[in-house]
C-alpha cells in the first residue's frame, strides 16, 4: 500500500500566534482518512510568532518528539526540566504516567518553526522522562531516535525508528520498509519518490517493499520506520 499525503492538503489551524499544518487528525481538525499512520499519531508543522508560545498543559502515555527548523523553543515542564531547543537539536519528551509542559518561542520578534512528532508508545504508565541532543549528520541517513539508542540517537519506547535524510541534488537512496512501515515526510527540496514527485511539506507511506528516492533538488527530509498494524 502506498499512502500519499499533500503539504496543502493537510488541516490548518491559524490562531494569529500560531500556524499548524496536520499531517493527521488535531485538534479540532478531524480527518477520518488521515488518523495517523501505523504508531505515528502527530506531524505538525507549527510556526509560532516571536514572544508567544504554548502555556503549561498536560500530556500522557505518549512519545512527543521536536525537530526545530527555525528558531529555539524554550522548554519547561513538571518534573523540573527547563532547556533551550536550538536548531540542529533533537528532543524527546516521554509523557507516561503525566507530564505538563510548556513550549515557548525563545525570541521576542523571530519566528520559531518546528515539526511535532507523536508516536504512541509500545508501554503504557512508565515514568515520565526527557532528553536532548546534538545529532550531527552521518552519510545520507542518520538515526536521530530510535528504539535502542544506536548510534548516539535519543531513545523513545517503541519499535520505531526516525531519521533524518539528506541528499545532494541527483544522489539515490533506497529505504526498506521489509520488516515494517516506511514514512517520507519532506522537510525542504524535491524529490522523486518511486513514480512520484514530493515537494516540501509532502509525506509518503509505504507497508512494504522499498521506495527508491532521488533528489530533484538539495533534499532534507524525515524518514520513519514503524511497525507494522
Amino acid at each position: 500500500m502506498i499512502y500519499l499525503r499533500r503539504a496543502d492538503e493537510r488541516g490548518l489551524a491559524d490562531f494569529g500566534w500560531l500556524c499548524s499544518r496536520h499531517s493527521f487528525s488535531f485538534g479540532h481538525y478531524y480527518d477520518p482518512v488521515h488518523l495517523g499512520f501505523s504508531v505515528l499519531r502527530v506531524l505538525n508543522e507549527d510556526v509560532v510568532a516571536g514572544g508567544t508560545g504554548f502555556e503549561s498543559h498536560g500530556h500522557r502515555d505518549m512519545e512527543i518528539i521536536s525537530y526545530v527548523l527555525e528558531g529555539a523553543i524554550e522548554h519547561k515542564d513538571s518534573e523540573g526540566n527547563a532547556f533551550i531547543v536550538p536548531v540542529g537539536d533533537i528532543q524527546r519528551m516521554s509523557a507516561g504516567t503525566g507530564i505538563k509542559h510548556s513550549e515557548y518561542n525563545h525570541s521576542k520578534s523571530d519566528q520559531l518553526r518546528f515539526l511535532q512528532i507523536w508516536i504512541k508508545p509500545d508501554t503504557l504508565g512508565t515514568k515520565p522522562a526527557y532528553a536532548q541532543k546534538t545529532v550531527r549528520q552521518n552519510g545520507m541517513l542518520t538515526p536521530l531516535v530510535t528504539a535502542d539508542g544506536r548510534d548516539n540517537s535519543l531513545t523513545m519506547q517503541q519499535e520505531a525508528s526516525i531519521y533524518r535524510l539528506a541528499m545532494n541534488q541527483h544522489e539515490t537512496i533506497s529505504l526498506s520498509a521489509n520488516s515494517s512501515w516506511g514514512y517520507l515526510h519532506i522537510i525542504a527540496g524535491k524529490a522523486q519518490a518511486g513514480d512520484v514527485e514530493l515537494d516540501s511539506g509532502d509525506a509518503m507511506g509505504i507497508t512494504t517493499g522499498h521506495l527508491e528516492v532521488k533528489a530533484e533538488k538539495p533534499l532534507t527530509a524525515l524518514w520513519f520506520e514503524l511497525p507494522p498494524q
